[in-house]
């Protein structure tokens, strides 16, 4: 039996070339579902990582009661005063290491569309600036305070026109100066401008409002104490959260999004592909009657004929899957896009695949390899002997 099955998947293999271009439509058509499904899982991993890849265990995030994003989220001046003495907050020499920040939304123009799009304007203290891991100033110098100053992201600087250092660009009423560019590799924050908090509230009338409180823990992960701390003040209307569970739901919308639209898709393409990959193992079949029933004639029975064709089959869909995943690693890794976000801003982030998402899009390819050869297979294992005088003749 093995011995018939190597003869049979032998047989098979070597005469691919023979159907050039019925094979070759085959693995184009696989290879383009795979490169397509591969886009889209590049898009979302790629969306979820930067966001994902922004939020900390070791810092708490408090907003309004409710508020589902920085933009709907409102906090008084008084609300933080009364969070820096909360238990549960990390203090330095200066006091608890806490930045209020306020979150607004200007305009900018993308440098490929010509079109306007949303991007987060960011006021904080230079201690909130501090406060951020892996955060640096690549070009110019940081902001100063009561200065119409901005620093701006690197995805920013790429993606949006205005924003070269020592550029002065209209944001709301005023004119702001770049003084420089931060790089935060893999964060949400390379999407944001940056200035001084108090500047950005006298600049838009936001006079002693905050969105967002970020707080450092005094043990990573431990919002209780300042959650029970709320609970206890009437005053504080607020809700709190580690700021890694905090990016983690902002991921949830769009990233959902991408992955409904493109599973779909590449389902409904997969469909295609089957069709595609059956009617060449149906001609292949009907090609080698002949040979198939001499087989069967002289002693072959009919699984080493099934597991030959079917094995034609997944050898076509895999040269099928390994160009559409090499194409769409080519193509789309590391491709820099940008979407909206939980708080109608643009995020900038990058394609991105991995090694687990070609194994993924090869398995795919294999799945569609499997049942567009199956029924041809099955097929080839019932030719009955008389077929090959048949076809003598």
């Amino acid at each position: 039996m093995l011995d018939q099955t190597f003869a049979v998947i032998v047989m098979n293999v070597r005469s691919i070339p023979d159907r050039f271009w019925m094979s070759l439509v085959t693995i184009i058509g696989i290879g383009v579902v795979v490169a397509v499904l591969l886009a889209f899982l590049a898009m979302g991993n790629g969306f979820r990582a930067t966001l994902q890849g922004s939020g900390s265990d070791d810092m708490a995030i408090v907003m309004r009661s409710g508020a589902q994003s920085e933009l709907n989220s409102v906090l008084m001046a008084e609300q933080v005063n009364l969070i820096a003495t909360a238990p549960g907050i990390a203090s330095d020499q200066s006091g608890p290491v806490i930045s209020a920040e306020l979150y607004l939304i200007v305009d900018a123009v993308k440098r490929s569309t010509q079109t306007q799009a949303n991007l987060p304007f960011r006021g904080l203290s230079i201690k909130g600036v501090e406060m951020r891991d892996n955060i640096s100033i690549s070009e110019g110098r940081m902001f100063e305070p009561g200065k119409n100053e901005i620093v701006v992201g690197r995805a920013v600087l790429s993606e949006y026109e205005g924003f070269e250092l020592g550029k002065k660009i209209s944001l709301g009423k005023a004119a702001w100066e770049v003084v420089g560019i931060f790089d935060a590799p893999g964060s949400v924050f390379a999407s944001e401008i940056w200035t001084d908090g108090l500047t950005l509230q006298s600049q838009f009338n936001r006079n002693n409002s905050y969105q967002i409180i970020r707080a450092k823990l005094a043990n990573a992960g431990d919002v209780k104490p300042i959650e029970e701390f709320i609970e206890n003040d009437k005053r504080l209307n607020l809700e709190v959260g580690t700021e890694k569970d905090y990016f983690s739901s902002q991921t949830k919308g769009t990233g959902d999004l991408i992955f409904k639209i493109g599973i779909p898709l590449s389902i409904i393409m997969a469909f295609g592909a089957i069709a595609g990959s059956l009617n060449t193992m149906y001609n292949s079949v009907a090609q080698r009657t002949t040979e198939v029933a001499t087989l069967r004639a002289i002693g072959f029975s009919s699984m080493p004929v099934f597991i030959g064709t079917l094995v034609e089959s997944l050898v076509l869909s895999l040269i099928g899957g390994v160009v559409g995943s090499i194409a769409a690693y080519l193509f789309f890794d590391g491709l820099t896009a940008a979407t909206l976000g939980a708080s109608f801003t643009q995020i900038v982030f990058d394609f991105q695949i991995n090694s687990a998402t070609m194994v993924n899009g090869i398995v795919v390819a294999l799945i569609i390899g499997f049942v567009g050869g199956v029924f041809p297979a099955a097929r080839a294992s019932r030719l009955p002997v008389v077929a090959a005088f048949s076809a003598a003749q």
